[in-house]
């Protein structure tokens, strides 16, 4: 897992170290907290539909380097209890704890700043990286720990309060790239999605 995770930060430093800064860039640091829901997975038994379907929190946070119109973005997301569900009918919860996260690098096209000034700032994001999703059951049988890459695309909107202070609302979409074409193992996923909802402060520099 270690591995894995430094290599896809790696990978996602990558996309955005390279990029030169123009005079006109910003950077803007957005921790936030929200929701995933409307996920799926393959496969699934009645404890996972149930979990994976449902609402869940999840926090994190973006840093993105914003010019005009285009900029990059590298966004990590964790929402623990995702794969937990205490609605199943019939029987306790076999799951004892679970995770998913993400980390993703991504492209940002947003409103041009001219435009917008400083009233709300609308952008579309779409990208790629790590895809991770853990849970142990109570018996610790059917373990699943499985490191994905992944894809995301969603978009949202931003408003300063301030010349360097803001709110962020934003949406969107992960899912697992090329699981479909894997042979199923034990603890490992074939297709894997959800959405996150999510509100953020914005910190402008």
């Amino acid at each position: 897992m270690r591995g894995t995770v430094v290599r896809a930060a790696l990978i996602v430093m990558a996309l955005t170290a390279g990029v030169p800064r123009p005079a006109s860039a910003e950077w803007q640091f957005k921790p936030f907290l929200g929701v995933t829901f409307a996920g799926d997975i393959v496969p699934a038994t009645l404890d996972l539909d149930q979990a994976v379907g449902g609402a869940n929190i999840a926090f994190g946070g973006s840093a993105t380097l914003l010019g005009e119109v285009f900029g990059v973005d590298v966004d990590y997301g964790h929402a623990p209890g995702f794969f937990q569900s205490d609605n199943v009918v019939g029987h306790k919860p076999l799951v004892a704890r679970s995770s998913t996260t993400t980390l993703t690098g991504n492209i940002v096209i947003a409103l041009p700043r001219r435009i917008a000034q400083y009233s709300l700032r609308p952008y579309a994001v779409a990208g790629a990286g790590l895809l991770r999703a853990h849970r142990v059951d109570v018996l610790s049988v059917l373990l699943l720990a499985d490191n994905m890459a992944g894809a995301d695309v969603g978009g949202g909107v931003t408003g300063l309060l301030t010349d360097r202070v803001g709110l962020n609302w934003e949406i969107r979409r992960f899912w697992r790239v090329g699981g479909q074409d894997t042979p199923l193992a034990a603890g490992q996923v074939q297709q894997f999605s959800y959405w996150r909802a999510s509100m953020a402060l914005a910190f402008r520099y």
